[in-house]
């Protein structure tokens, strides 16, 4: 039984021998070192570069993002302005059509004037030109009728303006004295 103990004892599996153990241990001692002057290297240098491109990527992302800002900040304002400055341009454009719109009122009474004046004017001349002629067919009436009257004939020239006159004088007499009491009748 002790030889099946011993025997048990050497054959344990979940033991291992202890050359096996050294050898184990000096394999991953070399593979460890190997593993440290090449493959670490290498996977330290891999991390830092994606590191680096990760808190690049960041780094540019925030960037980007100020700058749109900045950007957006600046369009903002110059949209600002050009709303200012369209509202100047409406303010303008309104003042300047209410002075146009002055200007061409003041042009369409100083016309409506004129032509009144003008049409004063015409109508002054027209009524003088009718009094003119309105006098020369009365005197020549009057000469007619003093002839017939008289029975004289006025043949002088400077008889006949005086008689022409002094009918045309008591003419205008009858007509002051007629607007007077015409005028307080229509009071």
């Amino acid at each position: 039984m002790t030889t099946t103990l011993l025997a048990a004892e050497e054959l344990n599996p979940l033991l291992p021998h202890t050359s096996e153990i050294i050898v184990g241990l000096i394999s991953f001692l070399l593979l460890f070192l190997v593993l440290r002057r090449t493959a670490f290297p290498m996977f330290e240098r891999v991390y830092a570069e994606r590191t680096e491109k990760i808190e690049g990527g960041l780094k540019r992302a925030e960037e980007a993002q100020q700058e749109a800002s900045d950007l957006k900040q600046r369009y903002e304002e110059q949209l600002a302005g050009l709303r200012a400055e369209a509202a100047r341009i409406r303010d303008d454009a309104r003042a300047e059509g209410a002075q146009i719109k002055a200007e061409l009122r003041a042009q369409a009474e100083e016309e409506a004037t004129r032509i009144r004046a003008r049409g004063e004017e015409q109508l002054a001349a027209a009524r003088e030109q009718a009094v003119r002629q309105l006098r020369a067919e009365v005197g020549g009436l009057s000469v007619q009728l003093a002839e017939r009257i008289i029975g004289d004939s006025l043949a002088d020239e400077a008889r006949r303006s005086a008689t022409v006159d002094a009918f045309l004088s008591e003419l205008d007499g009858l007509a002051e004295r007629r607007e007077p009491t015409a005028a307080g009748g229509a009071s």
